[in-house]
């Protein structure tokens, strides 16, 4: 953990690891899931016991938040049994963004029905949408947990469509993954979400 964590200058200051659940299916197809509740798979599993170990490493952790979708929400039942922690809190708006007719096909398959599709995409959520959703549940539990450590499950369009909005969309680069069982750190301070450590991209796979 970063020493700004432990400054204790800043006992209001909140430090949130975004944690992305563990492997599906769907994931190891690479079909878009979107709000389809596809559960983990064993080696989803297998992860989310790792990103519990790589997370005991740290200076302790206080609570687990997940999505309801039920990947999220075993992978959190996981890692707060590993860290020996309350059973997770469930809160909706930490959901993946929803695809709508998208969910279900594959990667390339999708990256060709938008390039052909000229209208909006029916149930496709808009990414301004998905932000402001996630970003204000975030806001609701740092407000109910001041000064402490928060893991968040949730799921990898919701952590990438927050880096690219709490960087000024500079982040992430091109090709660039989040990675099933990853973790990224952000800080809610001063009313305020940041990435921490953006360089470092904790966890996640190119």
């Amino acid at each position: 953990m970063t020493d700004a964590a432990t400054d204790e200058t800043r006992t209001d200051s909140v430090l949130i690891a975004l944690v992305r659940h563990g492997e599906t299916e769907w994931n190891r197809q690479r079909r878009l899931q979107g709000m389809t509740d596809i559960p983990l798979n064993d080696t989803g599993r297998a992860q989310a016991v790792r990103t519990a170990t790589w997370l005991a490493g740290d200076d302790g952790w206080h609570v687990v938040y997940a999505s309801q979708l039920s990947r999220a929400a075993e992978t959190a039942e996981i890692i707060a049994r590993e860290l020996d922690l309350p059973a997770p809190t469930i809160n909706p708006g930490l959901a993946e963004r929803a695809h709508g007719v998208l969910e279900g096909l594959d990667h390339a398959s999708a990256r060709a029905a938008v390039e052909a599709q000229v209208t909006t995409i029916e149930g496709l959520e808009p990414r301004s949408s998905a932000i402001a959703r996630v970003t204000g549940a975030l806001e609701e539990i740092a407000a109910s947990h001041p000064g402490g450590n928060v893991v968040v499950v949730t799921h990898g369009d919701v952590i990438r469509s927050l880096m690219l909005h709490l960087s000024d969309w500079t982040l992430p680069g091109a090709g660039y993954a989040v990675a099933n069982g990853s973790v990224h750190l952000v800080r809610f301070d001063a009313g305020e979400l940041s990435l921490v450590d953006p360089e470092a991209l904790t966890g996640t796979d190119a």
